[in-house]
């Protein structure tokens, strides 16, 4: 099983794109994950739909080959690190390939969302997409360390 993370947005902090390289290398061998970033749309005098509409014909050509879509949407489920681990573990035994779709600045076209097998929110805090993307790289980190008992996670 592959993750895959879709990413409207362009070029990211160092930061950030060295916490996620590092996250993403941790992974097990078994569970690679990958990032695509997919370009934004000019903005120009574009409506909000507009701009959504060429932004979800773009993450709809990078979805082939996975099987199953995750939305990140603050109004998706409101999982504890535990229940995102519980997902994983049941996504894994299920099959196919997961992509996580992080949309830009206006969002996620709303068809994508209806579509998408499921949808989680990373916080109930505004993040700016770049954090959103190192918050999940560094979340599905913690996920498989709980599903493979890794002592990464600690409760209590």
């Amino acid at each position: 099983m592959k993750l895959g993370i879709l990413a409207v947005g362009h070029k990211l902090p160092d930061w950030v794109a060295k916490g996620c390289a590092e996250y993403i290398k941790r992974m097990p061998r078994e569970l690679p994950v990958v990032v695509a970033e997919i370009k934004p749309e000019a903005r120009g005098s574009k409506t909000r739909e507009q701009l959504l509409s060429a932004e979800k014909t773009r993450l709809q050509a990078a979805l082939q080959g996975y099987s199953r879509v995750v939305v990140l949407d603050e109004r998706g489920d409101d999982l504890t690190t535990l229940q995102l681990a519980q997902r994983l573990e049941d996504w894994m035994r299920a099959g196919g390939d997961t992509a996580f779709l992080i949309g830009g600045a206006d969002g996620i076209a709303d068809e994508l969302k209806r579509r998408a097998d499921d949808s989680i929110r990373l916080s109930s805090l505004t993040l700016p997409h770049a954090v959103a993307r190192l918050v999940l790289c560094e979340q599905l980190y913690r996920a498989v360390s709980v599903v493979k008992k890794h002592p990464y996670h600690r409760e209590g």
